[in-house]
Parts: C-alpha cells; sequence; structure tokens
C-alpha cells in the first residue's frame, strides 16, 4: 500500500496540472480538459514522477472524486476547480430547496457585500450537505457554513450544474438568496 504522504503529494500535483498549469510541464489538454495519461506521465518526470498506478490510486481514493478517468482508461481530468479555459459539458440541473458553502470566517463581510463570486474559477461550489460544507470551510480557516436557497435562485433564472463528483456549480450567488445564520 502506498504512503499516505505519496498519495497526498501526487494528488496536489495533478490538481495544479490539471485544473491550473498543465503548461508547466507541457502538458495539453483537449476543450474538455482531459489529457493523455501516457503523456502526462512521461511530462511529470522531471517534476513529480507519476505513474499509472499511481495515478489510478489517486483517483480511486479521493474521497472527493477531484478526478476521472476516461471510459477508454487513456485519459484522464479533473472534475471541477479549474482556473484555465475547458468545457466540461455539464448539463444544466435543477437543484434541491437548499445547497451549502463552506468559507472561512473572514471572508463573510466580504460576502454580504458582494455574494458568492467565483473569482479566478470557472463556478462557484456549493455542497449537498452541511459536513461537506464545513470541511471545505475548515481548509480555508475558521469555518463558516452558508446556506443558499437553491430552488428560489434557480426560480429566478439562475443556472445551476453538478459536476460527476457531485459538487453543485453555479456562476454566482447573490447576496439575497444566502443565509448567514449566525455567521
Amino acid at each position: 500500500m502506498r504512503g499516505m504522504t505519496d498519495l497526498v503529494s501526487a494528488s496536489r500535483f495533478l490538481s495544479l496540472i490539471l485544473r491550473h498549469r498543465p503548461d508547466l510541464i507541457g502538458l495539453s489538454l483537449d476543450a474538455a480538459g482531459w489529457a493523455e495519461i501516457e503523456a502526462l506521465i512521461r511530462l511529470s518526470l522531471a517534476h513529480r514522477p507519476l505513474t499509472r498506478d499511481l495515478i489510478e490510486a489517486v483517483v480511486a481514493g479521493s474521497d472527493k472524486q477531484r478526478f476521472a478517468i476516461s471510459e477508454d482508461g487513456l485519459r484522464i481530468r479533473a472534475n471541477q476547480g479549474h482556473s484555465i479555459a475547458v468545457d466540461l459539458a455539464l448539463q444544466i440541473v435543477a437543484p434541491p430547496e437548499r445547497l451549502y458553502h463552506g468559507t472561512a470566517a473572514r471572508s463573510v463581510d466580504a460576502i454580504r457585500r458582494e455574494g458568492l463570486l467565483r473569482r479566478n474559477r470557472h463556478h462557484v461550489h456549493l455542497s449537498a450537505d452541511t459536513d461537506t460544507a464545513m470541511r471545505v470551510g475548515a481548509r480555508h480557516g475558521k469555518p463558516v457554513v452558508l446556506t443558499i436557497r437553491a430552488a428560489e435562485m434557480a426560480a429566478a433564472g439562475h443556472v445551476f450544474r453538478r459536476s460527476a463528483n457531485g459538487v453543485w456549480l453555479a456562476d454566482a450567488v447573490p447576496v439575497g438568496f444566502i443565509d448567514f445564520g449566525d455567521a
């Protein structure tokens, strides 16, 4: 069994390359964000050596299902979270009544003023449950979970998509649809 450190390191490297900086190793992604696994392995050698077994272990072991391997087993991509132009071809989906957004307490004042903005990502990421949102928020500091009135947003014409790993995506969330609770 691989050491946890090795898997975490490989996952972080794959996130960097497949979401943000394929150019760092000279990798090409297609319009949908897919990269040839053999090219990824070859080009990563000088930076963070990868093997097919390690890549498959990262994909299989990711609790957030950050990556997907194509049905033919030849390509890999990040499921969401890109800061580079990719078209994941995600269908518009009607959201549940409520979704949740985990953030750091220090961000709440800005969110009260501006709503949730995608910043350098393609979408605002939302969770279907508070536990996931809490874990996401904790990555950024003292966590706060905001409740999004998603069904109301959709009724007002806002579009929602859901990635392959269950993350809900919106272009933005206006302040009027956010319940701040005790935040």
